[in-house]
């Protein structure tokens, strides 16, 4: 998949193309039903592109409500060309691009470079300055332009709209497997290896901490079965893992949202690796013990629980 950073990296004699824009946030199902539909809207003719962001609106906007992001850019990108994308444009949000009136972003963004024929859009979609621009605007413009709009109706499940919004709701509860189900797959979070303060290792159950400055929404406090990928490798290696997420309550001075995984069976130097920290099951949620031994009791029987779920 190629990958322009602004508009104007796109070459000359790009296109023509077929185009769909949103932030995409996480890949879910949902977003993949869009994705299938710009390939279809492309067939053969056309160079199947998505526009996103490389933040979400609302950081700049409305910092106010800016919702945690489901995955970082970097995995989002990966997540797109997985789904068969052929090109992506990331456009940054700023105050430029947001004061940006509707006509003019057709023209300076969809028309010029991308020389776009198709345009597919959720029914719902708006864009330019302060959202002026809406598909009744899109299809008046494509008449006058030569491009035609196709409007994508909402992913339900259970009657209810597939959404970013729903599957935050579901992390932040610690459900994690209706959470898989709408994304489609585990969801992770990705960052660096770094040193913590070595209570695990006393403890006997060494952990991988994840730096606070990690991609992707930690879900709520609790014990988690999944897997630790290392990214080091190529292809990346996984290797089943029992994760704490939360302040480890039995300690004091633990940073919030910390996110340890015990690698299983494996003795490694992770420090410095970047990796993903996936979640399939949650064990149980967090509890402040009143001393070590009853700690580690609990650490033995959950370990227990996690391998007996991934074998």
């Amino acid at each position: 998949m190629r990958v322009f950073t602004g508009i104007g990296e796109v070459p000359e004699g790009f296109g023509p193309s077929a185009v769909t824009i949103g932030k995409f946030d996480g890949l879910h199902t949902g977003h993949r039903v869009v994705i299938d539909d710009l390939l279809a809207l492309a067939g053969d003719d056309l160079e199947p592109v998505v526009i996103t962001f490389d933040r979400n609106p609302l950081e700049l906007l409305r910092p106010d409500r800016y919702p945690p992001p489901l995955v970082g850019l970097e995995q989002k990108l990966e997540l797109l060309e997985g789904a068969g994308v052929g090109a992506t444009v990331v456009l940054t949000f700023d105050e430029t691009l947001a004061a940006l009136e509707p006509e003019a972003f057709v023209e300076q963004v969809l028309l010029g470079p991308l020389a776009m024929r198709r345009l597919l859009v959720g029914d719902d979609f708006r864009f330019g300055h302060r959202g002026r621009g809406d598909v009744a605007l899109l299809e008046h413009l494509g008449r006058q332009r030569g491009f035609t709009v196709q409007v994508q109706q909402q992913v339900t499940r259970e009657s209810r709209r597939v959404s970013s919004t729903w599957i935050r709701e579901l992390l932040g509860a610690g459900a994690i497997e209706e959470a898989a189900q709408l994304l489609g797959r585990p969801p992770a979070v990705r960052g660096e290896v770094v040193h913590g303060a070595g209570r695990g290792r006393e403890l006997g159950f060494p952990t991988a901490n994840l730096a606070q400055q990690s991609d992707g929404m930690i879900p709520a406090d609790g014990v988690y079965a999944g897997r630790l990928v290392d990214r080091s490798f190529d292809p990346p290696v996984a290797y089943p893992a029992a994760i704490s997420v939360g302040s480890n309550p039995t300690f004091e001075g633990v940073p919030p949202k910390q996110v340890e995984a015990y690698v299983l069976d494996e003795t490694l130097d992770l420090y410095g690796h970047l990796v993903d920290v996936e979640f399939t099951h949650r064990i149980r949620g967090q509890v402040a013990y009143t001393g070590v031994e009853p700690l580690v009791a609990q650490i033995a029987v959950d370990v227990e629980q996690v391998r007996s779920l991934s074998s």
